[in-house]
């Protein structure tokens, strides 16, 4: 990567912000200037960024004068407004929120599985849900393979996808409880330590959420299966970060475990943690802070001569958020798209 690039970062102070900026510099990430912007309440604060401090700048339609890429980690309205203008200051934009991912002629990409939709981007390329990525990316070279009929999926997502008001929610609430304390909820419609809550985002007339909905469309999306059978269901947990997913999965025809599990150790962005005799298996506090999905307890379905089953976890601000963004804007530079 020798082309040097100026990068905006929207919602440089939030948890995927943040992300952002440390994998940017891990990956080394060819940067030739970072401009980082948030809301009029961040405007003025200073953010490490290597060896130097850059002051945050207040995002507005002038904000992308310049800039080769923008990535918007910020919230759904502020998407809305302005990756439009992102766009037509000539930034090559790539988005966290919901508010494009639906668009037919907006591609929504996880690179590992779907790259080759980036070739015809407009300029703006979204990112999916975080739940949705470790799904697809999981699935995708058993798909390949064997091509799969059903999902039906469980999720259990931690407090950071809903951002630092929750965690700071999660930590107070269990303090209070370990101290007989009484809490009251104010981030969620109840309390969260110690607790699990089946309601992520709002409920739809259907009666699922818009969380698991979000699973049903960007699979099929991503996957570019659209009558692909998907029922999600979503609970939030107290976990800090971490995304968990309970998958079970109904293939074209029979596989035996061993041949999945020896799919998934060859396929990139995914780790193998699977040896019940030793208590092996993915768990949120070991997978946070690392880059891969971990999958494990894969098994044939006893429910279904064709289905098999599987727990996995990923770190829900990285491959779910942040990296998977800038995946994106690596594999735009290597095929000569920006």
């Amino acid at each position: 990567m020798s082309k040097e690039l100026s990068v905006a970062i929207v919602g440089a102070t939030g948890m995927v912000g943040r992300e952002l900026i440390r994998l940017l510099l891990q990956r080394r990430f060819p940067v030739k200037a970072f401009r980082l912007l948030a809301s009029s309440r961040s405007v003025g604060k200073k953010l490490q960024v290597g060896d130097q401090e850059i002051e945050v700048q207040d995002t507005n339609n002038n904000s992308f004068a310049g800039a080769d890429i923008a990535f918007f980690g910020a919230t759904p309205e502020i998407s809305q407004n302005l990756v439009p203008a992102a766009a037509k200051a000539g930034a090559v934009v790539i988005d966290d929120s919901p508010v494009w991912r639906m668009e037919p002629d907006v591609p929504l990409v996880v690179p590992e599985v779907n790259a080759a939709d980036l070739e015809q981007h407009g300029g703006v390329i979204a990112i999916p849900n975080s739940s949705t990525t470790p799904i697809v990316l999981a699935l995708w070279p058993v798909h390949q393979v064997n091509p799969i009929k059903r999902i039906i999926v469980d999720t259990y997502q931690p407090v950071s996808a809903t951002g630092a008001r929750a965690v700071g929610e999660l930590t107070e609430q269990a303090r209070a409880v370990l101290d007989g304390k009484n809490v009251t909820p104010h981030v969620y419609p109840h309390q969260i330590a110690f607790n699990l809550l089946p309601e992520i985002d709002v409920f739809m007339d259907n009666g699922y959420t818009k969380e698991e909905w979000k699973i049903v469309q960007e699979t099929r999306k991503i996957m570019h299966e659209p009558d692909l059978l998907v029922s999600a269901t979503c609970v939030r947990v107290p976990v800090f970060v971490g995304h968990s997913a309970a998958l079970h999965v109904e293939l074209s025809h029979p596989m035996p475990a061993d041949e999945i599990r020896d799919i998934l150790r060859e396929a990139p962005g995914i780790t193998v943690q699977d040896e019940p005799s030793i208590s092996l298996y993915p768990q949120p506090w070991t997978a946070a802070g690392r880059d891969d999905i971990f999958v494990g307890r894969l098994r044939q379905d006893v429910s279904h001569p064709n289905g098999f089953a599987m727990w996995l976890v990923s770190d829900n601000l990285r491959k779910g958020a942040a990296l998977n963004s800038i995946q994106i804007a690596e594999e735009l530079i290597a095929r000569n798209l920006i």
